[in-house]
């Protein structure tokens, strides 16, 4: 299932450079710029406030852009967002234009389903993620917000793997050289108990056996191999 598009103003910008950008910044604005799909590019300034909150949503780049460019309505994606080292405020945003022919890799998050039919999950398993994302060559309208991965009928020891995904019609993964896995259902720890932990504190480290008997030890089998 696709996330909703993002609606988004901007206007054009005239220049280009550090002076510019931070003239830009100063009035509560982003600099960015359109490219692609055999356009020229198109430099724009963002509402800082705007783009900012569409960024720690965490979707910025698997949710499409509808942006009003002084009338002008672009379809993108973003798929740059230049930070401040220290601050951590955007100073740059990279945006793609985008079509229903547009075929782009992009990282999506993955979700579990079906827990409950799973036979070592329902016994207390855990499932022991390997890849939180998996790399999808996706159409740019069709980009899914998760992976779904099937762990019906999983028991202790089996691999969810990409096999056990559902992927959206048209979307592939970018490893398809072999069937990845993207996570391992294993037993549940067991707590020490308190007599265990109890005679652990018992038992003398290696540091504390009498240093002579070690000697003798060693002696006997300097005398055997004699």
């Amino acid at each position: 299932m696709s996330a909703k598009n993002i609606a988004m103003t901007a206007q054009k910008r005239d220049g280009t450079g550090k002076g510019v950008a931070r003239s830009i910044r100063r009035e509560n604005k982003v600099p960015a710029v359109i490219y692609g799909n055999n356009q020229s590019p198109v430099t724009i300034t963002l509402d800082a406030k705007d783009i900012t909150l569409e960024y720690h949503k965490g979707h910025l780049f698997t949710t499409l852009m509808d942006i009003d460019v002084d009338g002008t309505k672009e379809l993108v994606l973003a798929r740059d967002v230049q930070t401040h080292v220290v601050k951590d405020n955007i100073l740059h945003v990279d945006l793609l234009r985008v079509s229903a022919k547009t075929k782009i890799a992009v990282m999506i998050p993955v979700t579990f389903i079906n827990e409950d039919k799973s036979p070592a999950l329902k016994d207390r398993g855990i499932i022991n993620t390997v890849r939180h994302e998996v790399e999808l060559y996706c159409q740019a309208t069709n980009i899914p917000e998760t992976i779904e991965v099937n762990l019906e009928g999983k028991e202790y020891g089996d691999a969810a793997k990409m096999s056990d995904a559902i992927l959206p019609e048209g979307s592939t993964p970018v490893i398809s050289d072999r069937d990845f896995t993207i996570a391992t259902i294993v037993e549940p720890r067991e707590e020490p108990t308190e007599e265990e932990l109890s005679e652990g504190s018992e038992a003398p480290e290696a540091s504390e056996v009498p240093a002579e008997n070690g000697g003798d030890d060693a002696a006997e089998g300097d005398a055997e191999a004699e």
